[in-house]
């Protein structure tokens, strides 16, 4: 039941002193627009979308919120795949499109100051520039903001070396759900100061706080980068070469699963004619090394290449130009839009120490088994982080909405769990995996961050229903 009140024509009115008549938006087309992600088929539509330009306006709209009771939403660019930004009780969508602004790239410091709306391959592209890099790079990095991959601390297929957003942010300016506007860092490397406010808010899926401004650290650009895919006849071993590259001392810039089905679909999804998937092939793995000196890393990836002939293997196929990475990475990127166009599915975000993905491939295709579905895996397999697309297939609606299949996601959960894992490596909780949080967490650290969520938002307004549910 929403025991949240109703956004008037007054509070209307008033949001539009707030930021301008023209950014207040309360048209059906609107509304629609901004009441979905990407999360399977959800909609909830908003009763107001406001597009501030500022922290102030942002603060004077919670303001507001608090003072009349009324829900608020906070929304990136809406890539999100669970249900984060859904606004589930209505109220205000608090849209950060227009904080879309490079503020700074200090060359001195490796560091850039920016606003949440920037998108994140835009930011990537300008300190690259400079001869910089900003390594976390989710599938979405063409389209998704970079104050959400803070808010979900998005991942990527660097994120195998070089770490995930949480492991670039400095400081964050942040708008507390009452309107105050706080700073939780330092623009320094070491901060031993004070409780890691900046770090609480990474990750936080916007229940704790709107980030306004974000100050990150960035690395030196890798000069070179070389590509290669390599097809495996048996999925389990695709999955054991993974570690085994790793304890031979490698370290990948990225090292990339891709199950059968899921190159079979992308391929023909895009229209590419880069990889030939023979009859026998179950899987590939695409592993990128990077640095500054292209002997040693010519030396690496044969060293590679060599290790993985010890598996049943078909010829490797080696990127010979910069389109044919960009063709290859292509296929990666694009593989969760191919198989959502291709059937009904769900996403499942698992995330396993990286010598268990045997093991969690294993227990998925048998849990496949007992519940009549197919799955097909791919993602971030150099640091465990495997996405599983659970497909619909013949199972009943009633089957695939209902306790039929929330009793076989909580037997993949709990086997995650078992491994040494958790439910989410990088699309985060939000809506839809709340309801399994007690898999891995128990009563009490469940309890601490409800009561961690109080004190920042004591009327429980700013996304409510996301993580614990209210």
């Amino acid at each position: 039941m929403n025991k949240y009140n109703k956004v008037t024509p007054e509070i209307i009115s008033r949001l539009e002193t707030i930021v301008g008549k023209q950014f207040v938006k309360s048209d059906m087309e609107s509304l629609t627009n901004y009441g979905h992600d990407e999360t399977e088929k959800l909609v909830y539509l908003p009763e107001v979308v406001v597009k501030p330009i500022n922290s102030k306006e942002v603060s004077l709209i919670l303001k507001l919120a608090n003072d009349e009771f009324v829900v608020v939403t906070p929304r990136g660019a809406g890539t999100g795949l669970s249900g984060g930004a859904l606004p589930i009780y209505g109220g205000i969508v608090i849209s950060m499109e227009r904080f879309n602004n490079i503020i700074e790239i200090d060359e001195r410091n490796l560091q850039a100051t920016v606003e949440p709306g920037v998108i994140n391959e835009a930011f990537q592209m300008a300190v690259a520039e400079k001869g910089l890099f900003y390594p976390p790079d989710p599938a979405s990095k063409g389209s998704c903001f970079l104050g959400g991959n803070v808010s979900e601390n998005a991942g990527g297929p660097k994120c195998v070396k070089y770490g995930t957003t949480r492991d670039y942010i400095l400081d964050l300016e942040v708008v507390l759900p009452t309107g105050e506007i706080i700073n939780t860092g330092a623009r320094t490397l070491k901060n031993s100061t004070g409780y890691n406010l900046t770090q609480l808010m990474v990750g936080s899926e916007g229940t704790l706080g709107i980030v306004t401004k974000i100050v990150v650290k960035l690395l030196p650009l890798p000069k070179y980068n070389l590509l290669m895919l390599v097809p495996f006849r048996n999925l389990d071993e695709a999955c054991s070469a993974v570690s085994e590259t790793f304890r031979a001392g490698f370290i990948p810039s990225a090292m990339e699963l891709m199950e059968r089905d899921a190159l079979v679909w992308v391929t023909t999804y895009v229209k590419s004619n880069v990889v030939t998937i023979d009859d026998d092939i179950q899987a590939h793995l695409l592993i990128e090394v990077d640095g500054n000196d292209t002997d040693v890393l010519m030396k690496d990836m044969e060293a590679i290449a060599e290790l993985m002939t010890k598996y049943n293997i078909a010829d490797i196929l080696f990127a010979e130009s910069e389109a044919q990475k960009q063709e290859l990475w292509k296929l990666r990127r694009k593989i969760n839009e191919a198989v959502t166009s291709n059937a009904i599915s769900k996403e499942e975000d698992t995330v396993v120490p990286r010598a268990e993905l045997p093991a969690l491939v294993r227990g998925i295709k048998n849990i496949g088994l007992e519940y009549k579905f197919k799955s097909v895996c791919y993602g971030h397999a150099g640091d465990g982080n495997l996405h599983i697309r659970i497909i619909k297939g013949d199972l009943t609606d009633e089957q695939w909405n209902g306790e039929y299949m929330k009793k076989a996601i909580t037997e993949l959960f709990t086997l995650c769990k078992q491994l040494g894992g958790t439910i989410s490596g990088e699309h985060g909780i939000g809506l839809i995996q709340q309801e399994y949080m007690s898999i891995v967490f128990s009563e009490k650290a469940l309890n601490i961050q409800k009561e961690i969520k109080k004190v920042f938002d004591p009327l429980l307004i700013l996304n409510p229903g996301k993580m614990f549910g209210n």
